[in-house]
């Protein structure tokens, strides 16, 4: 499939810490190509962030394959996998994850120097970015400060810091209230689609998953279209 960002195959994942295991992911296949913006919606515990896990380099499958961006997630080393997440993979997250003794433009820094840029460079990226999710003005505000779209749009644009292919997101609306939640979707989705990114979203919010090109149902560890 030409322009294929994610390739999912045969996925397995059960946790055993309990007194029964719990299949988390059971089978799993999902494509997703470069631009295409697809939800992943189901109940609590369905198994949606443990994929997103998976798929982002955070947590092993039992069984399966993985690729991002051409690379096996899970049969490369661990420097490999966290050099593919500098570079071309990116979180957003339903708490924001900023750290709350930044500004604005120093959380959106925070990848920026990860990732070795010049100083003069991440000036001008920050300010770039933060003007696109509209916050410009913002800047020098710590999270504290910040409303909750405020905060997402942070985070959205610190997730676009280094131009990553893939963006990951699980539940970006979920402490929002629906006007500024329709807001970040329509942010989320028109910034994919303009940066040539693919998009992979769970979320319970049946706004996001009205505007998806692509929407999967995930039930007992099992992804399908509704």
């Amino acid at each position: 499939m030409t322009g294929t960002i994610v390739d999912v195959r045969g996925v397995r994942k059960t946790f055993r810490g309990g007194p029964l295991p719990v299949v988390a992911l059971d089978g799993v296949d999902l494509l997703l190509a470069r631009g295409e913006f697809a939800v992943v919606a189901g109940r609590s515990g369905s198994g949606k962030t443990t994929l997103l896990n998976v798929v982002g380099g955070l947590e092993p499958p039992d069984e399966g394959a993985v690729e991002v961006c051409g690379v096996d997630v899970w049969g490369v080393g661990g420097d490999e996998r966290a050099a593919l997440r500098r570079s071309e993979v990116a979180f957003v997250f339903q708490a924001f994850g900023l750290l709350p003794l930044l500004s604005a433009a120093e959380n959106v820094e925070v990848p920026l120097r990860l990732a070795g840029v010049d100083a003069g460079s991440r000036t001008a990226r920050v300010e770039e970015l933060l003007d696109q999710v509209g916050l410009a003005g913002r800047a020098r505000h710590r999270p504290g400060e910040l409303s909750g779209g405020e905060q997402q749009r942070v985070a959205i644009a610190r997730a676009l810091a280094t131009d990553p292919s893939l963006i990951i997101a699980d539940e970006p609306t979920g402490q929002l209230d629906s006007a500024t939640g329709s807001i970040i979707v329509e942010l989320l989705r028109e910034t994919a689609r303009w940066q040539g990114m693919a998009l992979l979203v769970a979320t319970h919010d049946p706004a996001i998953t009205a505007g998806a090109d692509e929407v999967y149902a995930m039930s007992d560890g099992r992804l399908h279209r509704p």
